[in-house]
């Protein structure tokens, strides 16, 4: 008896080994792919909360920063092929810890152009005592304007701006490639060593951190942008700029530092994790999940079949398979669907901060605040209600082919008022206003004398009403500080007029000044996005229903890939071109185009949501197309029902009707 109580323990004491590791844990492993991809979001999300504030700070147009948003797309398209044919035959917690550590380096090398850089240099400085008040109207120093306005344009300056562009390309490529085996061999790690009745669980929790991750990437974006951006550089008594100033760039940096932090000590337990850990063991298991498990294992076969092809084999039979998937007009109708919903996303979230910016005068930082509080937990809200009456009522193929479209239909018409629903464009004086005596001319007799250049930018608001790109252009020359130094209001302004105290104005822009229809855009913009986020899980239903059941991971391989080449890539790309066509005044850097700094409002209301527009619906008819089919494959199979049926019909009737001849 007592030499079998030592072998009889053994068993005990590997279990308790294996209870004490949590590296052979699946819910452990759940628990950091949670925290991993949540950080990674971080790192890709907060590109697009600070992407007008690097725009304005190195001088680039929409385009240019819709081209490098879009850009880590790229090395993901390239590799998600290979991706989906290596499956199980890597260390998948390995590869996924090396994709996670270029992600972190690829967030510092988004942060590198803010160190290689020297401070940012606004056009003009605020008139105080650390500018010698050189933005005031100063008929005698004709010569200082054009040396100022020209000091900052050297070769240097020119070939720092095209490094710090090669850097935050290569950074986006960098983020596309480490991000590459993150999501689907995370999923698929789970999905094996998880519990069959766990394994939903699980993955709902990281398809929730998914949509969750973009709006806590907006939070930090806000929080980031309330600082100056060169914090770091200069002293809080030096910075002259309020955040409310058109000028103010905000500390863009600062959270691809923490995002990219954050990634990087969430790689670590990575390589702590088994190639193979023991299967999750739920007590008191029912007899339908060992059945469901007992099914799982008969179609393993099947996919150990995929596993065992080379690659030359699987890269000749990809083009097969996806041929006969865009056959098949379901899958296609609803991959056409989504690429139409996933561009008007791409525009959303690259571009929303910078539109609510523009069209209402709200800082960066509260338009992110709003963007990350409110249109992306409503999205989440959408896709959990369209998945919650899902399940509900049991919906058929047909009848979640209604509920797209229901869904779509109804965000069209909360859409559709907010192509009018915006503010008009501010009086700029020389841009967008001119007056009776034709102001806008350089031989105006009121700025004449005063020798502006045409490049500087320190925004005033004129008692008028009328906004004037500096203190010069409007002619004032004299200024009342405050205590801080920071000016007050300005004087003697020969361009001023109209009701009011005439001849003053004060810093900073005039606004658009319709704060009162923020509130109802915000409202309607959020029911359009919940609406069309219920669309969602119909939508991967319908396809994953649809098809045969050995091409799903193939399909939905193919689905991702059209998803990225012709949504995501592209749509930040028009997006930012369709904006750059309502600018009405450009910045000039070293005799090039840079960023816009003034906007015709309502053309940018109407191309920006008018494209959003487009692509509802697109989405809409494409789902619309979808129910049609599926009516129709529904009365086709019924009408074969029927005809089998009425020979069965008639041979029942027959006997009725001689049982009672041979009764007689």
């Amino acid at each position: 008896m007592t030499s079998k109580a030592p072998r009889s323990s053994q068993p005990d004491a590997a279990r308790n080994t294996l209870c004490r590791n949590p590296f052979l844990s699946v819910k452990f492993f759940v628990f950091c792919h949670g925290l991993l991809q949540l950080s990674q979001l971080l790192v890709s999300g907060y590109l697009k909360s600070s992407i007008s504030t690097i725009e304005r700070r190195y001088g680039l147009s929409s385009q240019t920063s819709g081209l490098l948003a879009s850009f880590n797309e790229v090395g993901n398209t390239l590799l998600i092929v290979f991706v989906s044919y290596l499956g199980s035959r890597v260390h998948r917690p390995r590869l996924i810890g090396c994709g996670a550590l270029l992600v972190s380096l690829a967030g510092f090398l988004m942060a590198l152009p803010h160190f290689i850089t020297g401070p940012y240099q606004y056009d003009r400085s605020v008139a105080s005592t650390f500018s010698n008040t050189t933005d005031l109207c100063q008929p005698r120093a004709l010569g200082a304007w054009a040396n100022l306005s020209n000091a900052s344009c050297t070769p240097h300056a020119s070939r720092e701006n095209h490094e710090v562009l090669l850097v935050m390309f290569m950074a986006q490529a960098l983020l596309g490639i480490g991000g590459v085996p993150i999501q689907p061999f995370g999923i698929s790690y789970i999905d094996d060593f998880a519990s069959e009745r766990n394994s939903p669980l699980y993955l709902g929790i990281l398809f929730s951190l998914t949509v969750i991750g973009p709006g806590v990437a907006f939070m930090l974006g806000s929080a980031m942008l309330r600082f100056y951006v060169d914090i770091d550089k200069v002293s809080t008594a030096e910075v002259q700029l309020s955040s409310k100033d058109p000028r103010w760039v905000g500390a863009w940096w600062l959270g691809f530092l923490v995002a990219a932090s954050l990634v990087a000590l969430c790689a670590l337990p990575y390589f702590f994790f088994p190639r193979e850990m023991p299967k999750e063991v739920v007590r008191g298991k029912d007899r339908a999940s060992k059945k469901r498990e007992d099914m799982l294992s008969q179609l393993r076969p099947r996919s150990q079949h995929t596993e065992s092809l080379s690659l030359l084999e699987f890269i000749r039979r990809f083009p097969v398979v996806l041929l006969r998937n865009l056959r098949h007009p379901v899958y296609l109708l609803v991959v056409l669907a989504q690429v139409n919903i996933s561009a008007m996303v791409a525009g959303l979230a690259t571009f929303m901060g910078k539109f609510l910016e523009r069209q209402f005068s709200l800082t960066a930082s509260l338009a992110n605040m709003i963007i990350g509080a409110v249109n992306i937990p409503g999205a989440m809200v959408g896709i959990v209600v369209g998945g919650a009456i899902l399940k509900r009522f049991q919906m058929s193929l047909r009848q979640c082919s209604t509920l797209c479209v229901l869904g779509m239909l109804l965000c069209l018409l909360m859409a559709f008022p907010l192509l009018f629903l915006g503010c008009p464009t501010q009086k700029v004086a020389g841009v967008t206003h001119w007056d009776s005596s034709g102001f806008g001319h350089h031989d105006l007799a009121c700025n004449a004398r005063c020798h502006c250049p045409k490049r500087g930018f320190n925004p005033v608001c004129g008692s008028d009403g009328v906004e004037y790109t500096s203190p010069c252009s409007a002619g004032c020359s004299s200024i009342t500080l405050n205590p801080d130094s920071s000016v007050l209001n300005y004087s003697g302004c020969s361009c001023i007029g109209g009701p009011g105290p005439a001849g003053v104005a004060r810093p900073g822009t005039c606004g658009t000044g319709c704060s009162h229809l923020f509130v109802p855009f915000v409202v309607l913009s959020c029911l359009a996005g919940i609406l069309a986020s219920m669309s969602h899980t119909p939508s991967f239903m319908l396809i994953l229903r649809s098809i045969q059941p050995e091409d799903k991971s193939f399909a939905v391989g193919i689905q991702f890939m059209l998803l990225r080449v012709l949504a995501w890539m592209p749509g930040p790309v028009l997006y930012g071109s369709a904006i750059d066509t309502s600018c009405v005044l450009w910045e000039r850097r070293c005799e090039r185009r840079a960023a816009c700094r003034y906007y015709d409002n309502t053309l940018f209301r109407h191309r920006y949501l008018g494209l959003q527009f487009f692509f509802e619906v697109g989405a809409f008819l494409c789902f619309g197309a979808v129910y049609l089919i599926l009516r129709k494959q529904e009365r086709e199979a019924s009408q074969e029902e029927e005809t089998k049926a009425e020979p069965e019909k008639e041979k029942l009737a027959g006997k009725s009707t001689k049982s009672p001849e041979s009764k007689v």
